[in-house]
């Protein structure tokens, strides 16, 4: 028999009964049930449920074991009564009598419980993660997470990419972040870094003649951490194609992904049909550039409706260069007590609040003549019919000051509430009723000014819109393609022109678009969303020298300095590169999704804690100042 185990902790069954056992695990949880033990032998693959009595050899022995005590035993596979079969874990038709007991490794007081769902801080979490990785709901985290990758290596090969790696001691190069350095001890004054992405080497692998690579790459990247986002690493699923348009990356990469969510998504249900939103429109009809389509709520321009209005708020806004009035519609929302609510999420959000209209059954009380109708028969609380109202002038009048319509499906009158209804009239309110689609027990929600100052909030009261009134499809994972990014942006305190999406992106229009107006030249980049979450990025890729050096001047970066920054590349694309693109997925927070995880440490076995610490290994840490010797170098106090 072997010195361990002859079997799993989640083998055995009814067709082992009779037979001598070997297992070896942790002690998951001791239960004494009056001179009767019972022991959960937990190994990686499952539960075995064992037991001792006074007739066992070595009860005395299985009296002292505690939680997570790591153990030997082997003994007799019994059948339990049918009444005490557990149908939940594959080893419920059988227990195990111990015969014998070998304590492999004692464990001291614990610091958190592995049994059971207790919380525990961040902190202990992570300063003991080999603890925490033994709780059941990690254990499967992270087994998802290298089952995708496994996932995701085998459909990458199944399509004619191999798999390649780029070097993770490199030079620096701006990616959006800031780098983590090496310092060079055979050159004393100069660092090397460690790539925010394998971005400049997959280009020269396509340079090379390779055509297709990939790579599950780590990437490292000096960040602000996120609920999404690590502070200091990550993996992806780095791609890039020679010869490609943009449509063949997406045709390419959509395949893989839609595999691994139906693969690993719990039967979820995983849209094939995915939108190519442009930038702009995801940031008018959805406030973010990572939209969660599972949310029907499309937001909408409704400027026209108060320009000149009686609501001098939003009129003056208007009379401003680039400002405008958004509204996000509510359907479900027409109540004043969720539109108050909402109008609190705004200030929370730092907005003075959010102006409002909702659409509702006019009260019982709302007109002086409501008991009769016009021959003076009780109308039971109608307001009567639309020929009645006509031909009563105070009526009619009092109808029209309400904005109040009638819908004769149900022989009701309805009515527009809420303080910016009053203010600019019924006429404007029925407009953007139907502009909107709203109906009665629908609201919604305006916001004004320049987009870029409220466009953020106004994404988040969408999602909190869709989610609070049940709106959002929880049990699906909705794709969208977002497309056309601006290559520029203008400083408003400077004026300078500057990239605000990346730079080595080929411009749409190819040379020519750099002789226009720069805020309107759109790059061949691409993102794609999930479920509100940034999945994949990328791009067709700017290989012609002459476009790139045009890129960079109008950015105000000199050909020198492009030269010495990414020589390199720019030296390789002078002898005959190709077309390419390529992409790069997420890895962590696709495992996120697919784990129905709110954050990505509970993705990622030995996470840093928010404040980019390994609290587990001690890093970071002091150099000896024997290593800053050799190293040359020497550390400065930031307070001094």
């Amino acid at each position: 028999m072997h010195a361990y185990r002859s079997q799993t902790c989640a083998d055995l069954n009814s067709a082992y009964v009779g037979q001598t056992v070997r297992l070896s695990g942790w002690v998951h949880r001791v239960r004494d049930h009056g001179g009767l033990l019972f022991i959960d032998l937990r190994d990686h693959y499952g539960t075995t449920q064992l037991l001792a009595d006074p007739d066992s050899p070595v009860f005395a022995e299985v009296e002292k074991v505690r939680s997570e005590w790591c153990i030997r035993i082997d003994g007799e596979v019994k059948a339990r009564d049918e009444s005490l079969v557990n149908p939940k874990i594959p080893t419920g038709e059988i227990e195990v009598f111990i015969r014998d007991l070998e304590v492999l490794g004692a464990a001291d007081e614990l610091p958190l419980m592995v049994f059971g769902d207790q919380e525990y801080p961040e902190e202990t979490r992570l300063r003991y993660r080999f603890l925490d990785l033994r709780r059941e709901k990690l254990q499967k985290n992270i087994t998802l997470r290298s089952d995708v990758v496994a996932s995701m290596r085998r459909r990458m090969w199944d399509i004619g990419f191999r798999e390649y790696q780029t070097p993770i001691i490199t030079a620096s190069s701006p990616e959006g972040a800031r780098d983590f350095l090496v310092p060079s001890r055979l050159h004393p004054g100069k660092f090397y870094a460690l790539p925010q992405a394998p971005q400049q080497f997959k280009q020269l692998i396509m340079m090379s003649g390779f055509d297709k690579y990939f790579q599950i790459a780590p990437c490292f990247r000096d960040e602000d951490p996120r609920a999404d986002r690590s502070p200091t690493d990550f993996y992806q699923l780095d791609m890039e194609m020679s010869f490609v348009e943009q449509q063949d990356v997406f045709d390419t990469i959509q395949p893989v992904l839609t595999g691994v969510f139906e693969e690993f998504g719990s039967g979820k249900k995983v849209d094939t049909d995915w939108p190519q939103i442009s930038y702009r429109d995801a940031a008018l009809w959805y406030g973010t550039d990572k939209p969660d389509l599972r949310n029907p709520i499309k937001m909408q321009v409704v400027s026209d409706h108060f320009r000149d209005s009686g609501f001098a708020i939003f009129a003056k806004l208007l009379q401003q260069e680039g400002t405008e009035i958004r509204a996000i519609p509510a359907p479900k929302g027409g109540s004043r007590k969720f539109c108050d609510r909402m109008n609190a999420f705004a200030q929370k959000e730092g907005l003075p609040g959010m102006g409002y209209i909702f659409w509702r059954e006019l009260a019982a009380d709302g007109l002086t003549k409501i008991e009769t109708d016009l021959d003076g028969v009780p109308t039971g609380g109608g307001f009567g019919f639309p020929d009645d109202a006509a031909k009563d002038p105070e009526l009619l009048k009092q109808i029209n000051q309400l904005g109040a319509w009638y819908d004769p499906d149900h022989d009701r009158w309805f009515e527009a509430a809420g303080p910016l209804a009053k203010n600019i009239g019924p006429e404007r309110t029925e407009a953007i009723r139907q502009q909107l689609g709203l109906g009665v027990g629908d609201a919604a929600f305006f916001l004004g000014g320049k987009p870029a100052q409220f466009e953020t909030v106004a994404g988040k009261a969408r999602v909190t819109i869709g989610e609070e009134l049940g709106l959002t499809d929880l049990d699906r994972f909705a794709f969208a393609w977002i497309v056309d990014f601006p290559i520029y942006e203008r400083d408003e305190e400077t004026g300078a022109i500057d990239f605000e999406h990346n730079p080595f992106s080929m411009p749409q229009g190819g040379m020519a678009a750099l002789d226009g107006d720069p805020l309107e030249v759109l790059g061949y980049q691409y993102d794609l969303a999930c479920n509100g979450y940034e999945l994949v990025s990328g791009a067709i890729r700017n290989h012609r020298p002459e476009i790139m050096f045009k890129a960079f001047e109008i950015a105000g970066y000199p050909a020198e300095e492009v030269e010495n920054r990414f020589g390199g590349m720019v030296n390789a694309f002078k002898y005959g590169a190709p077309p390419h693109g390529g992409c790069a997925a997420g890895i962590d927070r696709i495992v996120m999704l697919l784990a129905e995880e709110a954050n990505i440490r509970e993705v990622i076995m030995f996470p840093m804690n928010q404040r980019a610490e390994d609290l587990m290994m001690g890093a970071p840490s002091e150099p000896l100042n024997e290593q800053l010797r050799e190293l040359s170098l020497r550390v400065i106090d930031p307070e001094g």
